[in-house]
C-alpha cells in the first residue's frame, strides 16, 4: 500500500478529528478497502455505545466525501471490533 503526502496529510487531519470529537475511540490502523486497493480504511476501535457509533460515522461519511470532492481520494474511517 502506497500513501503519498497528500494522502498522509489528510489521514492525519481525520485522526486529529477523531481524538477532538470522540476521544473514547482510538486509531488502529490503515487498510486498503478489499474491493479497491485504491481506497483507504481509516480503522478505528468501535465506540461501546451504539449511538456514539452512528455519530461517528455520520460525522466521518461528511468528511470523507469532503475528500473525495476535493483531492479523489475515497477515504473511511471503519470502526472495527
Amino acid at each position: 500500500m502506497r500513501i503519498n503526502s497528500k494522502q498522509q496529510e489528510l489521514i492525519q487531519g481525520l485522526v486529529e478529528d477523531l481524538n477532538r470529537h470522540f476521544p473514547d475511540v482510538e486509531f488502529v490502523d490503515i487498510t486498503e478497502s478489499p474491493e479497491n486497493p485504491n481506497d483507504l480504511w481509516i480503522n478505528v476501535t468501535e465506540p461501546e455505545d451504539e449511538d456514539m457509533e452512528i455519530e461517528l460515522t455520520k460525522f466521518f461519511s461528511e468528511k470523507s466525501a469532503d475528500i473525495l470532492m476535493d483531492y479523489g481520494y475515497h477515504m473511511l474511517v471503519m470502526p472495527i471490533r
